[in-house]
């Protein structure tokens, strides 16, 4: 699992791009609290190596919730900056400091 991130300098967003290999998988998606947890929301796509990868434009100076949704599962990014734990879910999220 892997997270870049890019700052642009003409404004306050940040190019976030989530990678995570998963040969097996048929969809994977990233949902969060950029998103409202959206899991409707537009998968990642799939690499010829098996990798699945997506870039998000988000705004910096906040920090979101986020977690992978594989085949209908959801997967905490070991590279995240931190997790935190929500009472809705009964787990930890992701989270990302932009």
């Amino acid at each position: 699992m892997a997270i870049t991130k890019q700052y642009l300098k003409s404004k306050p967003v940040c190019k976030v791009t989530f990678s995570i290999p998963a040969e097996e998988a048929k969809e994977v998606k990233v949902v969060g609290t950029f998103n409202n947890w959206d899991t409707k929301t537009e998968g990642l796509k799939k690499l010829k190596n098996g990798t699945f990868k997506g870039t998000v434009d988000l705004e910096t100076g906040n920090s979101y919730e986020f977690k992978y949704i594989i085949d209908g599962v959801y997967v905490n990014d070991s590279e995240a900056d931190g997790y935190l734990w929500n009472d809705f879910a009964s787990a930890e999220n992701g989270v990302l400091n932009l």
